[in-house]
């Protein structure tokens, strides 16, 4: 009975200790993947490392830098969303505040990129909270804060300029219905101007009724044109002139969130 005690003491010890040999080779084989992507990502082949980057966790699936770098890699590759995704992954396992600045600096790296000026800024807050003394994070965040203003304005303006047509079309509208309904009125109006007609074949040799036409001809000159614009119309002429001249640089700020660095974790 103790020999046979003994036995599966024994079994048991040789079987945790095969499981840790495997689980440290299996790291040892994880670090090698991380150091090949790494040497992959510097020569800008961010797919090649990506895959290296998928190798180290498979084997590691407990592995920080290799969650970390694998989001710098689909972020080179403009796989935005994907980015953010890992780097939420990232920022969920990450122990130290340094980790958790540099991942939600990157993640809203990636909504700028996205033109999400909102959540942009606010990654940028929370990489603060943890490393206040990144100056990249702190123009970054206050370009964002600049971009979302200048998105809002022009969403204010956007729907105030839908406001003012809807308006303008229901008054163009009214008008028309104006017009259909003084279909009566026209007729009485010509009815006019033809026993004004007979009138004048009377009165041809009249100094009084000539002057009398061209004192109507005069008031019709003095109509207002319709074409001519109106004081609503002129200033919004002058701020569709002035956001076109805005556009060439608001577009030149938001490329220098671009192409900022990324922080590359190593792992030598």
């Amino acid at each position: 009975m103790k020999n046979r005690f003994v036995l599966i003491f024994l079994c048991f010890t040789s079987l945790v200790f095969s499981q840790q040999k495997n689980s440290e080779q299996l790291e040892r084989e994880a670090r090698e993947d991380v150091r090949e992507g790494n040497k992959l990502y510097n020569q800008l082949k961010f797919d090649e490392a990506e895959v290296a980057y998928k190798k180290a966790l498979s084997k590691n699936p407990n592995y920080p830098k290799a969650s970390y770098n694998l989001g710098n890699a689909i972020y080179q590759q403009n796989r935005n969303k994907e980015a953010v995704a890992q780097f939420e992954l990232v920022e969920k396992t990450a122990t130290d505040k340094i980790s958790k600045a540099e991942t939600y600096h990157n993640m809203g790296n990636a909504f700028m990129n996205e033109k999400q000026y909102d959540k942009a800024v606010a990654a940028y807050k929370n990489s603060m909270r943890n490393n206040s003394k990144d100056d990249e994070t702190r123009y970054n965040l206050a370009l964002a804060q600049e971009l979302l203003k200048d998105q809002q304005n022009k969403d204010n303006q956007d729907n105030k300029d839908n406001k003012d047509n809807k308006d303008n079309q229901d008054n163009k509208d009214d008008k028309n219905k104006d017009k259909e309904g003084g279909g009566d009125e026209k007729k009485d109006d010509n009815k006019d101007q033809k026993d004004k007609g007979e009138d004048k074949e009377d009165d041809k040799g009249d100094p009084k009724n000539n002057d009398e036409k061209k004192d109507e001809e005069k008031k019709q000159d003095q109509k207002p044109r319709q074409n001519q614009l109106s004081p609503e119309q002129m200033k919004q002429l002058l701020e569709a002139m002035n956001n076109e001249e805005n556009k060439t640089q608001k577009k030149l700020n938001a490329e220098k969130a671009k192409g900022k660095k990324v922080k590359q974790e190593k792992d030598w």
